[in-house]
């Protein structure tokens, strides 16, 4: 099992180190898109000016540049697994004039923090992509100072969220795509009602709430939209190298199909949907 995880891990990491210059040439609309979960992690948070913030998973800042910027004698320690998307982050904070920020590189399920360290974590659509889920919360849990609280951001289920399964399913249709095996990282391995309130539940938090928050993915053309997905999207870009290049055009005229379809006039903005898990330790 170990050997397992270790797998899952290090696959992880050379995955979100690859598309990390992805991430950062499309920083402006995947920070848009996804800045109302980022909001509702704040509301829910609601900090005070000297919290002392963990922002894991936090790839190239959000939503921990935004609290930081919030804070007036606080700071936020923002962790990831990829140091490629932490070096885009201090380069966001740097721009920013973002002091109050600082990154470090590290497993979720090994923190580098003292026990009892923090008075509030965040962790924006991280969890779906963490080997072990349970000792990941087991461990934010730990360093979260008693009465301190967290809270996450996952996908909603696929039928919410045409964004991706536009490309995915297209794909699916095509190229035969080998199921993940039960428990495996992915999408929308959290999305089901219920199950991240029961992963908090097990980890010993309380007064445990789970909202939707709607998002929107202003790509205003398929070509934007194409482009994204092949940059940032790491189940796109597996699945399409096992294709041939007449198979990915066919693909790619199926998807365009599929998208001006729904959205004629050509300006696409594609609705999307996320569950907020709220706790307190």
């Amino acid at each position: 099992m170990e050997l397992e995880i270790e797998q899952i891990r290090n696959q992880q990491k050379e995955t979100w180190n690859r598309f990390s210059p992805g991430w950062k040439k499309w920083d402006e609309l995947t920070m848009d898109f996804l800045k109302p979960m980022g909001d509702e992690i704040i509301r829910l948070l609601n900090l005070k000016n000297d919290a002392l913030v963990l922002d894991v998973a936090a790839g190239t800042g959000e939503p921990g540049l935004t609290i930081a910027s919030h804070l007036n004698g606080g700071k936020v320690i923002a962790t990831d697994l990829a140091e490629g998307m932490l070096e885009i982050a201090q380069e966001n904070a740097k721009k920013r004039g973002v002091k109050n920020f600082e990154t470090i590189v590290c497993d979720v399920s090994e923190l580098p923090f003292a026990d009892n360290t923090f008075d509030a974590i965040s962790c924006r659509f991280g969890f779906m992509f963490f080997p072990d889920m349970l000792l990941a919360i087991k461990e934010m849990t730990r360093v979260l100072k008693p009465g301190g609280k967290i809270a996450t951001a996952v996908w909603n289920i696929p039928e919410k969220n045409f964004w991706i399964t536009a490309t995915m399913e297209t794909i699916s249709k095509n190229i035969e795509i080998p199921p993940p095996p039960p428990g495996a990282p992915g999408m929308f391995r959290c999305s089901k009602s219920g199950f991240m309130s029961d992963l908090f539940s097990q980890a010993g938090l309380k007064n445990i709430k789970e909202n939707e928050v709607a998002g929107k993915l202003n790509c205003k053309t398929t070509d934007v939209y194409w482009s994204l997905m092949n940059d940032v999207a790491a189940p796109v870009v597996a699945a399409l190298s096992k294709a041939d290049n007449v198979m990915r055009q066919k693909i790619k005229e199926e998807v365009y199909s599929l998208v001006n379809q729904k959205y004629p006039d050509n300006n696409v903005i594609i609705d999307s949907s996320a569950l907020i898990i709220y706790g307190e330790k």
